[in-house]
């Protein structure tokens, strides 16, 4: 998965992060919108969609809490439709930073990331709904300055799963905003991206080693309905509402995330044992239309999955 560019300049400030020292930073982010023909599922169907870097979810972003955000949006001259930035974030002026960009024009702005979570960012622009569900919208990761903890433990491996909607291609914003020609769901991009079990065209699964804790940083990109994510044969160990630390839950079977909304869920495997798990969208409608993952817990995991920023597969 593509990441966003990003730079990185040190301010003078410091923060204590555990045991060390850690300075906050100036974190450089450049996105361009892309309009075209993206494949949504694995049999290669494509569809017309907008999109942040050319991919859905579009970048992922990661900072640590206390750090600035020096982005940059850039709508590509050939596009056909303005478009715009918002990040959750952020806490600035939905008129000026979140303003719109028509083609062939540029946007800057900087924000403070001051809490520390898996947020969602999106287009904002005119019809919301349309923008959302064609595909503009990705993850930006807050992580804490204090660093990890007995509560806040360090995961084995992470995931970024990203549940969006699959419309028909000719439905119109009004007809998105009212969830008419809903056709699907998209898990980071594609029905069944991860389902083998259910797509035969599917190649690819999630993975870690049995008795690893699993890190997943999930977001709900749905413009009208909740997700009701759930491991099926397991159960959440630690979930983090919205990412951050303090809003600790334990022992969860299934998690509700609302629209444009995002968590932060720990999954451990069996020790000893080869085993598997689907995550899944507990709305029979979604789960079976789309937002099934699969991860497979054996002891020959692929050792990059999962680690060293490769978070979407």
């Amino acid at each position: 998965m593509k990441l966003a560019k990003l730079t990185t300049g040190i301010l003078a400030s410091l923060a204590l992060l555990g045991s060390q020292t850690a300075a906050a930073k100036v974190v450089r982010v450049e996105m361009s919108v892309v309009e075209k023909q993206v494949v949504v599922d694995n049999a290669g169907t494509k569809n017309k969609m907008w999109t942040y870097g050319g991919t859905i979810p579009g970048p992922v972003v990661r900072v640590t809490q206390g750090d600035t955000v020096d982005f940059s949006l850039l709508n590509e001259k050939g596009n056909k439709q303005s478009h715009s930035m918002d990040f959750h974030a952020a806490i600035v002026d939905v008129l000026d930073e979140f303003q719109g960009v028509r083609p062939g024009r540029k946007k800057d702005f900087k924000f403070e990331a001051k809490y520390p979570g898996v947020f969602i960012y999106h287009c904002g622009a005119d019809a919301m709904s349309e923008h959302i569900s064609r595909g503009m919208y990705g993850v930006i990761i807050v992580d804490p300055k204090e660093g990890y903890s007995d509560a806040f433990p360090k995961p084995d491996r992470e995931y970024v799963i990203v549940e969006g909607d699959l419309f028909e291609d000719d439905a119109t914003p009004s007809e998105r905003t009212n969830n008419d020609k809903w056709k699907g769901a998209l898990i980071n991009g594609k029905q069944f991206h991860y389902d083998p079990v259910h797509d035969q065209n599917a190649s690819m699964v999630l993975e870690s080693k049995p008795g690893e804790r699993v890190r997943i940083f999930f977001v709900n990109a749905k413009i009208n309905e909740s997700s009701a994510f759930h491991p099926i044969a397991g159960i959440w160990d630690k979930v983090w509402d919205n990412g951050n630390p303090k809003n600790v839950r334990y022992g969860m079977q299934t998690i509700n995330v609302a629209p444009a909304h995002g968590v932060i869920a720990d999954l451990i495997s069996p020790e000893g044992r080869s085993s598997n798990n689907a995550l899944v969208d507990h709305q029979m409608k979604s789960a079976l239309n789309g937002a099934i993952t699969v991860l497979m817990n054996k002891p020959d995991a692929d050792p990059k999955k999962g680690r060293n920023g490769n978070l979407v597969l």
